[in-house]
């Protein structure tokens, strides 16, 4: 009698939902956690204590130029007070109807106002703040771009260390299915003992790499959080396969002349120079004169007369008062000239930092465009060195199954394999951290370019985040299929 087929178990709508509600926590999970670089980079500019401290130095230069304008603006002073005094008079002839002492009351108030019309020291301390905005918003923009660098090398620091712990995690399951067969194979007499060996030194020698890794890779983390501001950032990967974007312009005098023109550090050194020269013209001020407008208006009251001149009345004056006052030094006691010749020094040390300026921006910029270049080949020799790596642990395992290999081959071409991958993770990520740096020893690195780094990344999966659900048979290392794992 034939048997009919069992009917197909259908999951019920509360289970359906339960495993709806479960993907969709771990998926958003991975999507909240897991933020690109200008997201990072965005989140520190809000946390970051040296980009907070730079901005508020930029606004205190702001104010100090406001102040400065003060000295070729008028000034307008309100003053009022009262006094009392008491006069005894003593005569050598006594004289009818006066008296022998007197009170006298004076209350007053005074509003005066002043307007520099020649003062060309305030005139120049003025220029020296507009300058003294510039350097600021210099060293801002100098702090701007640290910031996008700082965030980046922590950014790929922990992608490294993440690579670093993938490597360890799979050299150690390959190095263990080889200890494995290692031991059938002994078992059954087809391998000595060595094989064995072998295999278990590999194996507890990449345990202890595995623990470097993993805390390696929490100091990272650490490193990051703190620079963002926020605790469990996972930042986004790359993608894989990954092209490097190219360097425009490929030529690296175009880069220098580019630095030389916007580089902020250089842009400091020329508004140093310029503020120390007119430092010295105003130090030249010194001998010149300076006029002033002046302007006043005094109401005196007296409630009980006064002496001088003699009224015994109350009374009250009124009286008001402009003109021009001119003020011109004639001898200060060689202050001056001493001040001049301090000034000068000051403005040759001031030229001699700009040319000091303008040769490191230069070297930094030739050597940041060299490093790129350089990286870029090391990137292409990695990608060729893992192909023929690859090809090595073929062969070696295929000769181990045949006889003409032994294990510590096969061992030593799969540690090749995952120290090549490593390498190879690591030159990409250097590689687009050194175009970063470039653009920013060129002084024109912005947020533009930090798009350019998210379009390499990929947004993560919903399988890393469930690492806890059990692996398949087949695993994967480094974006390819490895041998499937046969457990017995």
């Amino acid at each position: 009698m034939t048997k009919l087929p069992r009917p197909l178990q259908v999951p019920s709508a509360h289970a359906l939902r339960a495993i709806s509600l479960g993907v969709l926590l771990v998926w958003a999970s991975a999507q909240t956690q897991a933020q690109t670089l200008s997201e990072l980079v965005n989140q520190a500019r809000s946390h970051d204590a040296t980009w907070q401290a730079q901005q508020a130095d930029a606004r205190a230069a702001a104010s100090r130029a406001d102040q400065a304008l003060s000295g070729l603006l008028p000034s307008v002073g309100l003053s009022a007070g009262a006094n009392r005094s008491h006069v005894d008079i003593h005569t050598s002839v006594p004289l009818p109807g006066m008296a022998s002492s007197f009170n006298n009351t004076q209350q007053n108030v005074q509003l005066s106002a002043q307007q520099p019309l020649y003062r060309p020291a305030n005139k120049i301390a003025y220029e020296q703040g507009q300058r003294g905005v510039d350097v600021a918003q210099a060293q801002l923009d100098a702090a701007a771009q640290n910031l996008i660098v700082r965030v980046a090398q922590a950014y790929f620091d922990v992608l490294a260390a993440q690579d670093s712990v993938r490597v360890a995690q799979s050299q150690k399951q390959a190095i263990s299915d080889q200890l494995e067969m290692a031991k059938r194979n002994f078992e059954v007499g087809t391998a000595t003992i060595t094989d064995s060996r072998e295999a278990q030194s590999r194996y507890d020698l990449v345990t202890a790499q595995e623990i470097v890794a993993q805390n390696d890779l929490q100091v990272r983390r650490v490193a990051l959080d703190q620079l963002v501001g926020r605790v469990g950032i996972q930042p986004t990967p790359l993608a894989a396969p990954l092209t490097l974007p190219r360097v425009e312009p490929d030529n690296m005098q175009d880069w220098v002349d580019k630095a030389l023109a916007a580089q902020p550090q250089l842009r400091q050194a020329q508004l140093a120079l310029d503020i120390a020269r007119l430092d010295t013209q105003k130090a030249e001020a010194g001998h010149k004169p300076t006029v002033d407008l002046q302007a006043g208006y005094v109401v005196n009251r007296y409630p009980n007369g006064s002496m001088t001149p003699s009224i015994p009345l109350s009374y009250r004056t009124n009286a008001a008062q402009i003109g021009v006052v001119m003020n011109m030094p004639l001898f200060a006691g060689f202050a001056v000239q001493n001040r001049i010749r301090e000034t000068v020094a000051l403005e040759e040390k001031a030229r001699a930092q700009l040319d000091d300026a303008r040769r490191s921006v230069e070297q930094a910029t030739r050597t940041a465009f060299l490093g790129v270049q350089s990286g870029q080949a090391q990137v292409k020799a990695l990608e060729a060195a893992l192909a023929s790596s690859q090809s090595a642990l073929e062969a070696n395992k295929m000769g181990y199954e045949v006889g003409v290999r032994i294990n510590i081959d096969v061992l030593n071409a799969q540690s090749q394999v995952y120290q090549t991958e490593r390498d190879l993770a690591n030159a990409r990520y250097q590689v687009l951290l050194g175009q970063l740096k470039l653009r920013q020893a060129a002084g024109v690195l912005t947020d533009d370019d930090l798009h350019m780094i998210d379009a390499l990344t990929r947004t993560p999966t919903i399988a890393p985040a469930a690492a806890a659900i059990p692996a398949t048979t087949n695993r994967m290392v480094a974006g390819k299929p490895a041998a499937k794992i046969v457990k017995r």
